[in-house]
């Protein structure tokens, strides 16, 4: 198992400085969400203060964005990166790309195969100079001068993972993509029984041979003393409660047997009503989705918990090295990468 990080970098001028020190705890990867800031700027300065991490993006929202930008943003990353770049997409929900983002939201499962085959067109245009010729229900493609495609590059086999909590994305990765997301909203239990069997089915259906890379940022609780722990357990409840009211999310709930929380946390989210959702998520339900244990002693839970199951793994929080509590936490997250070394 490889150990990651997600970075959040509010001023994109220290980017460049976090991504030196990832590199230096001797992590595998660095993560980057579509949040309050474009990832593809932070990646790029990181892409120049690194040497040996991948880069990625867990994830980019794939349709407000043309396909032939993105192609282009990838292309230049990858270039840049020297080959270390990988491309995260992800669909996000209705309300965001419709209401956020202005864009058209039809069938995602079906738009987002469409936008990795046009991808995949796009590159191969500009690796070998070929027409490009895509024809789908979502995006045609047939038009591509000299002038504005990039030379060929030795990075031109970009790795694509996309991320999803339910089944069609996850038979949709196995057909098509060389990694999956897995959302941080899931039990072992529902990776094991529901989205495993999706992604084998998927990687059948596409007649791929080649591996497919599981990568998570997982839920967990811990802290120094009772009063951290404490503090950490309301947070990560917190967040279970959001995407727990989420529909999309539901067969998560169902699997498990609590369906019967889906209306309450909605009527409550409804009314902005934070505490009470998070009051709602049992300490049980919290042992499902989040691993618990110390800070020294966090990494090697995480291991173990995810073994055959996962290809990489982080935490779901950002990588700040000058929180004590966390330092910690990759102290031993890279003794933990290194007995999967020795191992």
């Amino acid at each position: 198992m490889q150990f990651d990080v997600t970075v959040f970098a509010d001023d994109l001028n220290q980017a460049g400085r976090l991504a030196q020190a990832v590199e230096a705890f001797g992590f595998d990867g660095l993560w980057v969400a579509e949040a309050a800031h474009n990832p593809f700027l932070l990646l790029s300065h990181a892409s120049l203060a690194t040497e040996r991490i991948s880069l990625g993006t867990a994830i980019a929202v794939a349709f407000p964005r043309s396909p032939m930008i993105m192609a282009q943003t990838a292309w230049d990353l990858a270039a840049m990166s020297r080959g270390r770049f990988i491309l995260g997409l992800g669909t996000q929900i209705k309300p965001h790309i419709t209401k956020r983002f202005s864009a058209k939201w039809g069938k995602p499962v079906k738009q987002l195969r469409e936008y990795i085959e046009s991808l995949r067109k796009i590159w191969h245009s500009f690796q070998t100079g070929a027409d490009l010729n895509y024809e789908g229900e979502f995006y045609r493609f047939s038009l591509l001068t000299p002038y504005f495609a990039p030379p060929p590059t030795p990075c031109h086999r970009i790795p694509i993972y996309i991320a999803g909590v339910n089944t069609g994305l996850a038979k949709l990765a196995g057909e098509l993509c060389d990694g999956f997301h897995v959302h941080s909203f899931h039990t072992p239990r529902y990776l094991r029984e529901i989205l495993l069997p999706a992604l084998q089915n998927g990687r059948r259906a596409g007649g791929r041979m080649e591996p497919l890379t599981l990568s998570c940022a997982v839920f967990v609780v811990t802290g120094e003393d009772d009063e951290a722990i404490e503090a950490s357990k309301h947070l990560t409840k917190s967040q279970i409660a959001f995407y727990a009211s989420t529909p999309s999310y539901s067969r998560v709930l169902a699997l498990h047997g609590w369906t019967d929380l889906i209306p309450r946390l909605n009527a409550l989210l409804r009314r902005n009503r934070w505490t009470e959702m998070q009051a709602l998520i049992s300490d049980d339900m919290l042992e499902a989705f989040a691993v618990s244990a110390p800070p020294e002693e966090l990494p090697y839970k995480l291991r173990e918990r995810y073994a055959g199951l996962l290809d990489r793994a982080g935490f779901y929080f950002p990588f700040e090295p000058e929180d004590s509590t966390k330092r910690i936490i990759w102290q031993h997250a890279a003794k933990a990468m290194g007995q999967n070394a020795s191992h």
